[in-house]
């Protein structure tokens, strides 16, 4: 794997470059958030992972990544912040970023992170890698979804702009209609990783993904309020 770490304390990367040559990863510093950038936009296709600091010299973590996701919908971001604030996270996650890690964090922890992450991004290459065709692997009333063509439509209208992990929060409910899952069980199925308490990485996606749902039509992913959510579309007309 090869990592892109932006990250203005020279201690942190350190410890991590130390952890990254265990794993046998290849991995480029940078403690700016333009030269990041620059990085990153020199060799777009060169990168497996980027983690990014949320407070960075010349250009801050949010606008890296929003940058970043004009150039690339499928490059994992994991983003490192040393903020405790509800805000900061979930806009961290609707400017691009796939998970965050909260500093101060163990290195084990984002290694943990990083390993999940890429496991779900390597599922996204096989499947569009294979040749495509027009079966759908999800089919009700109203909806349909192809995992190998990585296709979405409501009432026969493409839902578009689905990133990789919208698209399979959308196909882990969306394959067992009107069951509920509770946070717990999406981060597990669908970022492949235990429950740290960390909510608001499913919330924030789920709030993406209705944006893109309602541009084409009713919404499907319904809330069961003080358990998770569902998939549902039974009252679409």
């Amino acid at each position: 794997m090869n990592i892109l770490m932006i990250e203005d304390n020279e201690s942190v990367s350190e410890m991590m470059q130390m952890f990254f040559l265990n794993e046998g990863w290849e991995a480029t510093f940078k403690y700016d958030g333009k030269e990041g950038l620059d990085a990153f936009v020199a060799e777009p296709d060169k990168w497996d992972m980027i983690t990014l600091d949320l407070n960075l010299p010349s250009m801050d973590g949010m606008m890296v990544a929003r940058e970043v996701r004009k150039i690339s919908s499928t490059v994992p971001i994991i983003m490192l912040t040393a903020r405790d604030s509800e805000s900061d996270q979930v806009i961290g996650l609707e400017m691009g970023a796939d998970d965050y890690v909260t500093k101060p964090f163990s290195p084990l922890t984002l290694i943990a992170r990083i390993k999940a992450l890429h496991r779900r991004s390597e599922m996204v290459e096989k499947t569009t890698s294979e040749p495509s065709d027009h079966t759908f692997d999800v089919v009700t009333d109203h909806f349909k979804m192809n995992t190998k063509t990585r296709e979405a439509y409501l009432n026969d209208v493409a839902i578009d702009g689905l990133t990789p992990k919208e698209f399979d929060l959308l196909y882990t409910l969306a394959k067992k209609p009107r069951q509920v899952f509770s946070r717990e069980q999406l981060l597990e199925l669908v970022w492949d990783y235990q429950y740290f308490g960390d909510e608001r990485t499913v919330d924030a996606h789920i709030k993406k993904l209705r944006q893109k749902i309602e541009k084409v039509g009713p919404q499907i992913i319904q809330t069961v309020w003080g358990v998770g959510y569902k998939f549902d579309d039974a009252g679409v007309a």
